[in-house]
């Protein structure tokens, strides 16, 4: 069921992407509102992004400093208050278990109730962008660490001696989905989401802005808002759980 949760804000997310300036194409408007209203933000970038650059002399050393620089400045414009870079080679991401066991070891770290990801599903953006195979990698990876390695003791039971407890997210929202459930409206945030995407000179021109605003109105297409950022959202109920109790998040 298709559902505007312009009043939900969760008390902490995790937003797990494959690169610098991911999280801010796909979630920047919504953990904007969220910050602003006093949720504990994280970000999780598992690529160093190493390789997008065209400049001759640039080296993988330097551009991984770089765009960490430029992560957290952007970060800070949404008001994110933690940050992770696991390091891991830029376009050559894999769905291993050694990844799935790292983001759940971050998951268990930090215990957000909800987590943000791409959706793994998604393999074309659109009609000229096929999704980055990192993307979807990670996606595959952090939804397998939300469910069920994150929940279950026993999964990397390694992480128990490092006195990381199991943890249960409430709600997994996948973005960049080709079957969105959820829209939030960030007409009051778009301008941070430009001002957050401007902090990626690196990879993104100055016209970058504008397309902010056009992807944020073709998002809210269909929707009684004029700028939106759209999810495939997944809560997680407990097996006998009465409409009551249900966390649904609605506003």
């Amino acid at each position: 069921m298709a559902s505007n949760v312009d009043g939900y804000v969760p008390a902490s997310a995790m937003v797990v992407v494959a690169h610098p300036d991911d999280a801010e194409f796909m979630v920047a408007g919504t953990v904007a509102k969220w910050a602003r209203r006093g949720a504990e933000v994280t970000y999780v970038v598992i690529t160093k992004g190493d390789k997008g650059s065209e400049d001759p002399e640039m080296t993988p050393s330097r551009l991984t400093a770089i765009r960490e620089a430029e992560q957290r400045a952007a970060g800070a414009v949404l008001g994110v208050r933690n940050f992770e870079f696991m390091g891991y080679e830029d376009g050559y991401l894999q769905h291993t278990l050694e990844l799935r066991r790292d983001i759940t070891r971050l998951i268990r770290k930090y215990r957000p109730e909800v987590v943000m990801c791409f959706d793994p599903t998604s393999r074309f953006i659109s009609d000229f962008y096929p999704n980055h195979p990192d993307h979807r990698a990670s996606g595959d990876a952090t939804v397998d660490a939300v469910f069920p390695s994150a929940r279950d003791r026993l999964t990397f039971p390694e992480l128990l001696t490092d006195g990381l407890q199991p943890h249960k997210v409430k709600q997994l929202w996948l973005g960049n989905a080709g079957q969105p459930n959820t829209w939030v409206d960030i007409a009051e945030t778009l301008d941070l989401k430009r001002q957050a995407l401007l902090k990626h000179p690196s990879q993104l021109a100055e016209d970058i802005a504008g397309f902010a605003d056009q992807f944020a109105r073709w998002a809210a297409q269909g929707q009684e808002m004029m700028f939106a950022e759209s999810f495939r959202r997944i809560i997680f109920d407990e097996p006998f759980a009465t409409p009551a109790t249900r966390a649904t998040g609605q506003a």
